[in-house]
């Protein structure tokens, strides 16, 4: 069980915040989830935490419970393709102001995780490294996201079940580059991800030559 930690919902009492997260951006397949949330002021749930702490048995019961409790939230995807076209940081960033966009109230202020963004809409905001570990808002947001994420993974891996997307999540594992090699890349790859085992070696491009 992850450790019970009491995060603050805002950092300055009586603002309007939304706490801004990202899952995905490792992954060489699928899409990045990113999640807006305004919570109330004296939210609190002991589970709550950087979602990578979390077990997914844990992220699984404070899914609803911040879907019902939160002021506002919102989930926004951005596909591998528009990856492949913005690289991931800045799909990363659109996937955040999209969800931004899509709350039922606009912020005063947003709180977003990492220590990359860029002003829109005219909203203030602060980035904050390691934030899913510093203020609910932003660890809510991280838990959408990533259990968002993995449903969706879960989905398509019906559909794709040579690479493991159900476990892996798209990540890089062994399996799923063992799977690209003997199967292809599939329409929910990231093209510009070149994972250093999937890339040609010189033996391969002799091979090519002589055949």
């Amino acid at each position: 069980m992850a450790k019970q930690v009491n995060l603050p919902a805002r950092m300055v009492a009586g603002r309007l915040e939304a706490g801004c997260d990202e899952a995905g951006r490792g992954p060489l397949a699928g899409s990045v989830f990113a999640a807006a949330v305004i919570l109330p002021e004296d939210f609190h749930h002991p589970l709550l935490n950087d979602s990578k702490k979390m077990t997914e048995k844990e992220r699984d019961i404070l899914r609803p419970i911040i879907e019902s409790e939160a002021l506002s939230w919102a989930v926004e995807e951005v596909t591998a393709a528009e990856i492949d076209e913005l690289n991931i940081l800045w799909a990363s960033v659109t996937g955040m102001q999209r969800a931004v966009r899509k709350l039922s109230m606009k912020p005063e202020f947003l709180l977003v995780d990492g220590n990359k963004f860029r002003p829109f809409d005219g909203i203030p905001y602060q980035t904050v490294v390691h934030g899913d570990a510093t203020y609910a808002s932003i660890a809510a947001a991280s838990v959408l996201a990533k259990t968002w994420r993995d449903e969706y993974m879960r989905k398509l891996a019906q559909d794709y079940p040579e690479y493991g997307w159900d476990k892996n999540m798209g990540y890089p594992t062994r399996e799923h580059i063992d799977a690209i090699k003997k199967y292809g890349y599939t329409p929910f790859h990231r093209k510009s991800f070149h994972p250093k085992e999937l890339e040609p070696t010189l033996f391969d491009n002799i091979n090519e030559q002589i055949i």
